[in-house]
């Protein structure tokens, strides 16, 4: 079951500031606490909000941790290194470092975890994490296109598989590096990775 939204809710509009309170006090206690023992009474006394307040915006503690989790994805920006080559390797760098974070770990894991048995969730992931970070791949295929590195894709819908494909590489690469295998993202890999990423693009 997902959060109610906003339109559902009557009474004094949603703060941004108890909000970003929550989710902060979600990735502290994640730390703290781990996956199994956080709690939504933990969280509201940690942000210094009523507990109700959190039943308000989120249905229950996995929809609270995508939430927490993705604010954290929502930081990444696409430099502009001067190459798709440099611009790739300096989002994924970004990419690694987040999900090198404590409370990245344990809650990404566990919310894909719990995802497997709950399709409500599965999309909530989707949303708030995967859709919202395929802007990076758009912005840095316009950008290459607009240098002349990589050519035009005049059908939508090819582009779109494209955009998917790249994302799904990406992602899957990382996040498979850094919390599956347990090993660096660093500088020496993402430039190997990169170079095998854009021998297939080309």
């Amino acid at each position: 079951m997902q959060s109610r939204s906003p339109a559902s809710r009557t009474g004094r509009p949603r703060s941004a500031t108890a909000d970003a309170a929550i989710l902060a006090a979600t990735r502290e206690a994640l730390v703290d606490l781990g996956w199994s023992k956080l709690t939504l009474g933990d969280v509201a006394t940690r942000a210094g909000v009523a507990k109700t307040t959190l039943y308000r915006r989120w249905a229950g503690k996995n929809e609270l941790v995508v939430d927490a989790v993705a604010e954290l994805f929502d930081e990444l920006r696409l430099p502009d290194r001067g190459s798709l080559a440099a611009d790739i390797e300096g989002v994924v760098l970004q990419f690694a470092a987040i999900l090198a974070l404590p409370e990245a770990k344990s809650g990404l894991m566990a919310v894909v975890a719990e995802a497997t048995r709950d399709d409500a969730l599965r999309e909530r992931i989707r949303a708030s994490v995967v859709d919202r970070q395929k802007r990076l791949v758009l912005e840095g295929r316009c950008r290459a296109q607009e240098r002349g590195e990589l050519p035009p894709e005049p059908n939508p819908e090819s582009a779109a598989r494209t955009a998917d494909l790249i994302f799904d590489m990406v992602a899957g690469a990382v996040v498979h590096r850094t919390l599956v295998s347990a090993e660096p993202a660093d500088e020496e890999w993402v430039r190997s990775f990169t170079k095998v990423l854009l021998e297939g693009l080309s």
